[in-house]
């Protein structure tokens, strides 16, 4: 919500005379850190085709993957940047094997069950199955949540949806904290930083907690279920 047409175009222009100056070919992503001014800063690239992949195909109807393996084999690429269109807004939820209590810390076990979600504007990107163990030693990444719609708040709303309807059970996942995250104001504003997760983390935990305390008091259930 906060980088608009003119910004975008100048960071683009930015990013392709960044790869042109080093001759790079094929897939890349630059990555930008932007200050409360709207002044951008470079602060890497990644030399391939990045994780959420899928929210940039959503939003431009362009395949990355299909464009990546036909540079590699030797063909030209004969896309133009005015051939590229913002046609819709896209959202991207990993849903990891990791446990936000903890401060995400990796959540071992076996997977019992998995049952994606699905409809309109919702898109998954999995290997998951019942019986899969998340190795340790790699990443623990278990599913991808792609969501899309005419605005942002459309796929932010499908989003909601479709982690609700996600059951993956067997190890914790970072579903629950992604759910209180899609609901906050400065997250649906825009209005937010490098410290944001780590302060939205904390307010999740004193919730939590205080909805658990409030559970134990004697006539809880009855004071809750008339509420």
């Amino acid at each position: 919500p906060v980088v608009g047409p003119e910004l975008r175009a100048r960071m683009g222009g930015d990013a392709l005379r960044g790869i042109q100056s080093i001759g790079y070919l094929n897939a890349g992503t630059l990555e930008f850190l932007m200050d409360s001014d709207g002044n951008y800063y470079f602060i890497e690239m990644n030399t391939r085709i990045q994780v959420e992949h899928p929210v940039t195909e959503l939003v431009t109807d362009t395949d990355l993957l299909r464009w990546q393996l036909r540079i590699a084999s030797g063909e030209r690429l004969t896309l133009q940047q005015k051939d590229i269109r913002i046609a819709r807004h896209a959202v991207e939820c990993r849903i990891n094997a990791e446990d936000p209590e903890r401060d995400f810390l990796p959540a071992g076990g076996e997977i019992e069950f998995y049952l994606p979600p699905g409809g309109p504007g919702v898109r998954v990107d999995s290997h998951l199955y019942a019986g899969y163990t998340p190795p340790g030693n790699y990443d623990s990444l278990l599913a991808k949540i792609i969501t899309y719609g005419d605005t942002r708040d459309d796929a932010l709303n499908r989003m909601r949806r479709a982690l609700h309807e996600c059951i993956i059970t067997g190890v914790k996942t970072t579903i629950p904290f992604q759910l209180r995250l899609i609901d906050d104001p400065a997250f649906r504003a825009g209005k937010i930083s490098t410290s944001y997760v780590a302060e939205l983390l904390q307010r999740w935990k004193d919730e939590r907690a205080a909805a658990k305390a409030l559970a134990q008091l004697p006539g809880s259930s009855s004071l809750i279920g008339t509420s």
